[in-house]
Formats: structure tokens, sequence, C-alpha cells
């Protein structure tokens, strides 16, 4: 009878380490980036945190907004109800919420002190809402998503994230310069830009056709490419905002 609990405990820690590693593994990758000054463990570790409040927060507005979805546009599985489902209900919620704790943890920290910071924080964030998101996945599916999962959800949503972060970023170096007018259009741009990509990446993966499935993994691929010279090139170009 010893064995039955300790058995279960491994498979409990295979579930959660196949879900939270790929996290793991690229927000070490953003911190290497993190050149000019790295940021406080407890700062990340409080991001990383308020990203998987942001998943709890979506999960409820998302339910919400389905059942709103479902009734006005009670044609569940045509193309326009899965497109206002991908862009308006899961997209602008869940980068809403991704966007909304981050910059409240961050905006007015002290340690914001640097461009790229914006990419870190804005990652960290949304790699905890990845990890969980992952971690309920793993345990409702089983371990047969976890691969696909570690190459396209948690990297997608860490492409969102960068994106967001760059603007984020140059915000808060507008705000400093005084020049509030380009940092209101930025922390703009940073939220729609992200809520763009990710109600694009999942109306292609939901549609489920042939066509929707050839435009999704060429949108990865070339959003992969373009988001790993954005952050060598962000993380060359940082500097202090002073």
């Amino acid at each position: 009878m010893f064995f039955f609990p300790l058995i279960f405990n491994v498979y409990l820690w295979l579930y959660v380490l196949a879900a939270i590693v790929p996290a793991v593994f690229l927000m070490r990758y953003i911190y290497q980036k993190d050149t000019v000054e790295k940021e406080p463990a407890g700062l990340l570790g409080s991001l990383f945190l308020r990203g998987i409040l942001a998943a709890g927060v979506s999960m409820l507005l998302e339910g919400i907004g389905e059942t709103v979805l479902n009734y006005t546009v009670p044609e569940t599985g045509s193309v326009r109800h899965t497109l206002i489902l991908a862009f308006i209900v899961v997209a602008v919620v869940e980068e809403g919420t991704k966007f909304f704790f981050c910059y409240r943890r961050t905006w007015k920290d002290p340690n914001f002190d640097c461009r790229f910071d914006g990419i870190v924080y804005m990652v960290f964030t949304s790699l905890g809402f990845a990890a969980i998101e992952n971690v309920m996945y793993v345990f409702r599916y089983g371990l047969g998503v976890a691969l696909p999962r570690a190459v396209l959800s948690v990297p997608g949503h860490m492409g969102f994230a960068v994106v967001a972060g760059a603007l984020y970023g140059r915000a808060k170096d507008y705000e400093l310069r005084g020049m509030e007018s380009k940092k209101s259009s930025n922390l703009l741009w940073a939220y729609l830009l992200a809520v763009f990509l990710h109600g694009f990446y999942d109306s292609c993966a939901m549609l489920q056709t042939s066509l929707s499935s050839v435009v999704f993994y060429c949108f990865v691929i070339v959003m992969y490419i373009v988001i790993i010279r954005l952050i060598k090139k962000e993380s060359a170009s940082d500097y202090y905002m002073r």
C-alpha cells in the first residue's frame, strides 16, 4: 500500500514537469537576453504568479463571453462564430488580463529603467499564464498534448508578449521623456497587436480546415523567426531610460 501514493506522486510530478518545463526554458532564455541590468528575482516571480492569476480571471471572463456569444451567434462552429470566439472572447480577454496585471505591477516600479525590461515583464507574466494553462491541458488530456503545446502554445504566448513588451518598453521610455501622446499610443498598440496575433493564431487553430492548418503553420514559423530577431535586436540595443 505504501507504493501507491508514491507511484501517484511520481506521475503527478511527471505531468507537472511536462507542463511547466517549456515555460521555464523560455523564461531562462529571455532572462539571459536581459544584458544591461538583470531584474530582481522577487519581481519576476511576482509577475509569473500574476500570470497564473490572469489565467484564472480569464477563465471566468471567457466563460461569460462564450455564453453570451452562443446566445447571440448560435451557429456554433461557423466561421463567424469561430472568429468572434478567437478574437473577441479569447484574445481580447487573455491579452487584457495579462496586460492589466503586468501594468499594475511594473509600470511604477523603479526597476523598470531599461527598455528591454518591457519584454522581460510581459514575457514572465505571459509564461505564468501559459504554464498554468499547460498544466490544466496536460492533466485533462494526458502527456500526449505536452509536446505539441511545448512547441506551439507556450512559445505562442511568449511571441505575443515579446511584441507587446517591445512597445511597452518604448511607452515607458516616452513617458520618462515627457511624450505623453507617444506613450499612450505605444501602450494601445502593445495591447492591440498582441490581441491580433493571438486572435489570428487561435482562429486558424480553431477552424480546422486544410487551408487554415497551412496558414497556421506558416504563421507560426514566420512569427517565431520575427520574434527571435526582435528579441536579439531589442537586447542588443537596450539602454537605461534616464
